[in-house]
């Protein structure tokens, strides 16, 4: 099975150095000086293996019969109905974690509408780009509903250092991904505003029920919440400087500007979140918390003075 990775960003270009240590893989790029350089703007320093063919051809790319889409949420809807290739049989795996604002679906769904023939999956789970490209051990979880082609997918992208645990619970996995973005950006702004690490563990405990009532609400298996895809990722994303979606709401807490550039997937997570919450009648506090600050002018103090002030409920 021919391997290409659709993004040069960070996570894209990891990826690529971690699979193309052990086989060849191309690696699509918009930017076309990153054939000749052969290192991310995004991963400075982190040089390519032999193993990985560069290009910015897109049709060149989409030839291969796994496709790896390495890429923002918000950025996949967009992208997926711009491809006007036949991607029929092909393994198409999601690459980013997220919900799209304006279908409320997840990136499996965005790919099975654009090419029902296709299988789609998901890569998903505790990790940061940095560590995956310098070979450092790291597990996540790949998730497709077709459990044939997910072991094959398993044993096609693990490496030494790179392990995939399977699972067919697609929904599950995707919004365990997805929603511990909503809940880093708490932690990282309950910490920001001064609260201290034990009101950090309150939350994320609290905010992972929030993400099983969610997730369970939507057709997740409780024990994919539990893992890699969940559990997991939230603990790394909520208590590492490392993590954009907990570096924002730590500007946040601290009312200190934050790069424009950089993408904080939470962001929009948790405005989406919010809207499915409302129509399948799920209480999300923080997340609702949360959207009252980035859409409302809600203090982070108000904010979290709101959720201190909640009636008292047995755990």
């Amino acid at each position: 099975m021919s391997i290409a990775i659709l993004g040069g960003g960070a996570f894209g270009t990891a990826l690529a150095v971690a699979i193309g240590a052990e086989r060849p893989v191309t690696l699509w790029a918009r930017d076309a000086a990153m054939e000749k350089r052969r290192e991310s703007a995004r991963l400075p320093g982190v040089a390519l293996p032999d193993g990985v063919t560069v290009t910015s051809d897109l049709g060149n790319a989409l030839e291969a019969e796994v496709l790896l889409f390495a890429m923002p949420m918000q950025s996949l809807a967009p992208f997926a109905k711009g491809v006007l290739h036949d991607l029929s049989g092909k393994a198409l795996v999601a690459c980013c974690k997220g919900i799209d604002l304006m279908a409320l679906r997840g990136p499996s769904a965005i790919l099975g509408e654009c090419w029902p023939t296709a299988t789609p999956a998901i890569l998903t789970g505790p990790s940061f780009a940095i560590d995956i490209a310098a070979g450092l051990p790291t597990a996540l979880t790949l998730a497709c509903a077709d459990d044939d082609m997910g072991q094959s997918l398993q044993n096609r992208l693990s490496t030494p250092s790179l392990r995939l645990y399977r699972t067919t619970d697609v929904v599950g996995a995707e919004l365990g991904g997805a929603l511990k973005n909503v809940i880093a950006i708490a932690c990282g702004a309950c910490i920001g505003q001064g609260m201290g690490e034990s009101a950090r563990a309150a939350l994320l405990t609290r905010g992972f029920s929030e993400m099983q009532r969610l997730s369970v609400g939507l057709g997740a298996r409780p024990e994919t919440l539990g893992g890699l895809s969940g559990l997991g990722d939230l603990v790394l994303t909520s208590t590492s400087d490392k993590s954009r979606n907990f570096r924002y709401g730590l500007a946040l807490g601290q009312n200190a500007s934050f790069d424009p550039a950089t993408t904080v997937e939470g962001v929009a997570t948790a405005r989406a979140a919010l809207r499915l919450g409302h129509q399948h009648g799920i209480d999300l506090p923080i997340t609702a918390a949360l959207v009252n600050v980035f859409d409302h002018g809600t203090t982070v103090h108000d904010a979290i003075h709101s959720l201190l002030s909640r009636p008292l409920k047995q755990e």
